[in-house]
């Protein structure tokens, strides 16, 4: 905790000596968090208990159909146990989920009681408003059963604490360890011995992947010990397979386990004495290594069962690490506040902190796992870490590169230390672009190689993988044709998302054209700016929207032979005539992934300037960027549809990129347990969201921000790296427009530090670095431009811009 005082202080300070700093800092910002947001109808968001980028993430697990995250907010579901391991935001199918455990308080006998998943769940209890009787902030999570037992959760990096809270005249209390259930229920060759002694379970099992083909093997440890009193040794102990607990039992060798996949151990306690409560706790260490590691990191992490102190210092992790991003709440409601600082803390979910949990090799770097997956990511998600938390990005960053080290390519969609599917292919290399294009003068202090940074970017791109559906690019055709030719069949993955990964391999050159530049390295980077270019060889003039004649040119599957196929440019859309979904299906070979040709036509962020030339100039692209909106092409689900909002900016029009971004705020985020649009994507939508408040958009890779107006009179970012502060003030603030439309939210025109900026519509990573004061002059006119003379327009390739 020394680490996060002086860091405390060290904010603090800096927060007193910018006179533009809301008079009272926020120092508790966890209790503006509301962990259950987007936790039902499709959000697949974890709100229990976790470190920042923790390993273990413990919580709740429910029997909905629709529980990726463990969780489920709807009240009709019952839980059936609390387990160490999830992810967040995902599709797929679930995730880890591994190692529950469960209480009973009145099994008629040791023997009857129900073990199995199915048949020991229960119901929740219910509040007045039909909720359950859950609550959630950061780094704790509780509930209250229908059964009468209260379980409450904390965690440490890979530790869990659960407190086991038991009906009064509980006279046998009964702890169930269950090896086997993770989420989907894949486990195979299961091990587990208990020490009758001291009721230490230890064991582990092999699990699938969700989101491949892959296999993993975890570990956990699990030890009990009573909350004000001596729990002593279990007077019960032994083993159980499906609904047949057997007693004496110490190894789970001595069942007919083969053909039934639930086991674990079960145990009977004393309870408390002088009939005060019983409470009981369970310490759960993870491993992805032995039981024996996990048993170490538990006895390293909590040597003590401490369970307040543990959710006390997780608390205080938290809030040091949002409370490096400030607010003044002046005329801003509350709810406002609560969606802005949820989306910071969703942001610091994943990736998780593997390190020292690799079991594929051995290395003294960082690991960090559950990229799930860059493609949704690499948009925002990287881009706000850099403003305020730039030596965890360090830190991945240099995981990342480790694995390329191993494994010959960056991690794409890497989930419980095993590769899962490619969705655009190759999109760590905007991660590490983003990374060295802001911070390579701090590079090396950070331990981050830029010789080994930059062979890792120069092996995503230069060579093919024997299968690109798990790592990499199709790299030799990328290199032959300068796009993926929808007629290119050879052994190395499926055929698929050839237009969509042309768009993303165009975008991952460009990244890795800009860390050549840095590096001095002039040659590459002249020809990885040209390859960057292939987004516009699958560009196709003569395909126009059905019925809509004036919406013309758009991206399209390209032969071999330089000829174009078709695809319906509405395809994949709500208005597809197929109802397609393009999700990743090997059958699936119309050129796109999860998105229309209509909206990856506007994804070229790297060269805007030049996609509205071919879309027919400012006017054209204006009326399709309408188009898309009045027609509900624009997914604000999908990743691909990120920018479209702030779009407007490159036609001199950042009025208009205002009011669509706070539309999208209005009409698709809010703070209740289905307040999110879609999943959340391992905190895409959070960072999403967040960058949407306040009053920003990334252009990953370069040192540009896109400005719009915060819905905060004032906004600060503290970058420890820096020990610098920047803030953002908002002039004439008069509060956020309920409906997102008009009000005094348009910026006429900025300054920094005092003096007159040279655009209105973005600002360069310099403001960040030394740590300003940038002042917009808000308006009512929604016809603000982005200021005087070319430079004010925010920067494309083909205009000179990142130079």
């Amino acid at each position: 905790m020394r680490t996060v005082s002086l860091l405390t202080t060290v904010l603090s300070a800096s927060l007193a000596s910018v006179k533009t700093q809301a008079p009272t800092p926020i120092t508790d910002p966890a209790s503006f968090v509301l962990p259950f947001i987007g936790t039902t109808n499709g959000g697949h968001v974890f709100p229990g208990a976790t470190l920042p980028h923790g390993m273990v993430k413990v919580g709740m697990d429910t029997d909905s159909p629709g529980n990726q995250a463990g969780y489920d907010a709807n009240s009709t579901f019952n839980a059936t146990g609390f387990s160490q391991l999830h992810d967040t935001g995902t599709g797929g199918a679930i995730s880890l989920s591994n190692f529950k455990l469960w209480a009973f308080s009145n099994c008629t006998s040791f023997e009857d009681c129900p073990t199995s998943l199915e048949s020991r769940k229960a119901l929740r209890k219910v509040l007045p408003d039909g909720s359950p009787d859950d609550f959630a902030s950061p780094g704790y999570f509780s509930t209250n059963l229908s059964t009468g037992i209260r379980v409450e959760l904390t965690s440490t990096r890979r530790t869990a604490i659960h407190r086991y809270t038991f009906p009064e005249g509980t006279v046998q209390p009964r702890m169930v360890v269950d090896i086997t259930n993770d989420g989907p229920r894949t486990s195979t060759n299961p091990v587990m011995t208990l020490d009758p002694a001291t009721a230490r379970v230890v064991g582990g099992a092999q699990f699938a992947a969700s989101f491949g083909p892959g296999r993993y093997t975890a570990f956990t440890c699990v030890d009990f010990a009573g909350e004000g009193f001596e729990l002593g040794q279990p007077t019960e102990f032994g083993t159980w397979l499906g609904n047949f607990p057997v007693q004496g039992q110490t190894d789970i060798n001595q069942l007919y386990f083969g053909f039934i996949d639930e086991l674990g151990a079960l145990f009977t306690f004393p309870p408390a004495p002088d009939g005060t409560l019983t409470v009981i706790l369970a310490r759960a260490g993870v491993s992805f290594i032995s039981s024996e590691q996990a048993c170490a990191n538990a006895e390293e992490e909590i040597p003590d069962f401490d369970f307040n102190r543990v959710q006390t210092e997780n608390r205080a992790t938290w809030n040091e690490l949002l409370g490096r991003v400030q607010v003044d709440t002046t005329n801003v409601s509350t709810e406002t506040i609560q969606l802005f600082y949820s989306a910071i803390y969703r942001t610091h979910i994943s990736p998780a902190d593997y390190t020292g949990e690799n079991p594929r090799w051995n290395s003294t770097e960082p690991y960090y796992d559950s990229y799930y997956c860059n493609w949704d990511t690499y948009r925002t998600l990287y881009s706000f870490m850099a403003l305020h938390d730039p030596v965890t990005f360090s830190r991945i960053v240099r995981g990342m590169i480790d694995i390329q080290k191993h494994e010959g390519w960056l991690p794409e969609c890497r989930g419980a230390t095993v590769m899962q599917f490619i969705q655009g292919g190759s999109n760590g290399d905007p991660i590490l672009g983003e990374f060295f294009v802001k911070f390579s003068d701090q590079a090396a202090a950070l331990n981050v190689s830029a010789d080994d940074l930059y062979t890792a970017l120069l092996a995503d791109a230069e060579l093919q993988p024997p299968n690109w559906n798990l790592q990499g690019r199709q790299a030799d055709a990328w290199k032959q044709f300068n796009y993926i030719p929808q007629d290119m069949f050879d052994a190395g993955g499926a055929n698929t998302k050839q237009v969509s990964r042309t768009l993303e391999h165009a975008f991952g050159d460009f990244a890795i054209s800009q860390v050549a530049k840095i590096l001095g390295k002039t040659d590459d980077a002249a020809k990885y700016s040209q390859r960057a270019n292939n987004s516009f060889n699958v560009w196709n003039p003569d395909v126009s929207v059905p019925g809509t004649p004036s919406v013309a040119g758009m991206m399209q599957p390209r032969f071999k032979n330089g000829t174009f196929n078709f695809t319906d440019p509405r395809h994949c859309s709500i208005h597809d005539p197929e109802m397609a979904t393009c999700f990743l299906n090997a059958a699936n070979r119309d050129g796109f992934y999860e998105s229309s040709p209509i909206v990856y036509s506007q994804y070229v962020p790297h060269d805007t300037a030049q996609l509205l030339q071919l879309q027919g100039g400012k006017d054209s692209f204006v009326s399709r960027l309408d188009f898309i909106f009045n027609q509900s092409y624009f997914d604000v689900t999908d990743e691909p549809s990120m920018q479209i909002p702030f779009m407007y900016h490159y036609a001199n029009l950042p009025g208009k990129s205002t009011q669509k971004s706070r539309q999208v705020i209005a009409e698709s985020f809010n703070t209740s347990v289905n307040g999110l649009p879609g999943n959340d994507d391992s905190g895409a939508m959070a960072s999403y969201t967040a960058f949407y408040l306040a009053g920003l958009y990334p252009l990953p890779a370069t040192r540009q921000m896109l400005l719009s107006s915060p819905f905060f009179p004032s906004i600060s970012f503290f970058n420890p790296l820096y020990n610098s502060t920047t803030t953002i003030k908002a002039n004439g603030f008069e509060g956020n427009p309920a409906d997102g439309t008009e009000g005094k939210v348009f910026v006429q025109n900025v300054t920094v530090n005092g003096e007159l900026y040279k655009s209105n519509c973005f600002l360069d990573w310099d403001v960040f670095v030394s740590g300003s004061v940038v002042e917009l002059a808000l308006t009512d006119d929604p016809n603000v431009t982005c200021g005087s003379g070319d430079e004010a327009l925010p920067p494309s390739l083909s205009t000179g811009g990142y130079s």
